[in-house]
């Protein structure tokens, strides 16, 4: 067991599914090096990690990083050239660092990145140990259709009915949890597709009803409205209110930006309070706020954070993404 794990008691369930996830989704080859970010939390399932991946090779470190303050700060220096160096890097902690430049230029030179923030044992042993295909090809399926999509249409019966513009933006999640290329890399657990909005032409409400990040799961929705591209008002209860501080926080109004649509398709995927499972959630479509410009789109500030929407309406160039609009 690596260093600053401590009496950690590995779960043979959950070694089993790590095991799977590094066969499965990241087809680790002996002799493969193998990098483990963690931040000291979720020491189990890092350690889990970890002990799986000594079975298939002997090149396996986990390496220590401070608590981030929130989704999309950057990493150490020091870290950022080690995943640069690892084949596959494991980013297993509190916050994501999915959309920084650090898990950039680590695919960028060929690492395989599996990005798990929240993660929790329970999350691991219900949605790693799946079989990952059929969820890539509706995945897949739906990138076509907006890859094709000059406009999208969301509505729900909470109150959501948010209009935007994706002509000439490409969809992203096409790997759908399958990373086994060089320079491949999403979340764990996988399955949206994902797209930015064309910067300035999102208008309407969307009523975010199943939680947040940056918030958790919500006790009373927040509902926020869209002009020209980025939420102006941001009400509901004390979660709304938390949300708007730490958007505020960030001290850039482009933190307001609608900075990604995606829709869920993973059906071993709950509402847990957990953005990296929510956002997965078959049933569900999300909208996040702050940067993009890592995934097609133009803004790049230090945050990025998601809203969960329950039950909605998609319609892509008016046609409903499983039939008739």
């Amino acid at each position: 067991m690596g260093p600053g794990f401590g009496e950690v008691v590995l779960s043979r369930e959950l070694r089993r599914a790590c095991h799977h996830t590094l066969r499965h989704n990241l087809a680790l080859e002996p002799g493969e090096s193998v990098l483990i970010v963690n931040d000291g939390t979720r020491s189990g399932i890092a350690a889990s990690f970890e002990d799986a991946a000594r079975s298939f090779t002997e090149r396996v470190e986990t390496l220590r990083i401070p608590m981030a303050d929130h989704n999309g700060q950057e990493p150490p220096v020091e870290t950022a050239s080690r995943m640069r160096d690892a084949d596959v890097a494991l980013l297993v902690g509190e916050h994501s660092l999915s959309w920084t430049r650090a898990r950039r230029d680590a695919t960028t030179a060929g690492a395989r990145v599996a990005s798990m923030p929240h993660i929790t044992e329970e999350i691991a042993l219900r949605t790693l140990p799946i079989d990952y295909e059929p969820i890539r090809e509706r995945v897949n399926g739906l990138c076509d259709r907006l890859d094709a999509a000059r406009e999208v249409r969301v509505r729900t019966a909470a109150g959501t009915d948010l209009t935007f513009s994706v002509e000439g933006r490409e969809a992203h999640g096409r790997k759908g949890g399958i990373y086994r290329r060089p320079g491949q890399w999403g979340n764990l657990p996988c399955g949206e597709a994902f797209i930015a909005p064309l910067e300035g032409t999102a208008r309407g409400v969307y009523v975010v009803d199943a939680s947040h990040a940056g918030v958790g799961r919500l006790a009373k929705p927040i509902r926020i409205t869209v002009e020209e591209g980025r939420a102006v008002r941001v009400e509901g209860g004390p979660e709304a209110r938390r949300l708007d501080e730490t958007l505020r926080s960030v001290g850039d109004p482009r933190a307001y930006n609608v900075a990604e649509f995606g829709i869920g398709c993973n059906p071993a995927a709950r509402i847990t309070g957990v953005t990296l499972e929510d956002e997965k959630a078959l049933g569900t479509c999300h909208v996040a706020l702050g940067r993009n410009d890592l995934f097609g789109g133009t803004v790049e500030v230090g945050i990025h954070l998601d809203g969960i929407l329950r039950a909605p309406t998609i319609l892509i160039d008016g046609r409903g993404i499983d039939g008739p609009g």
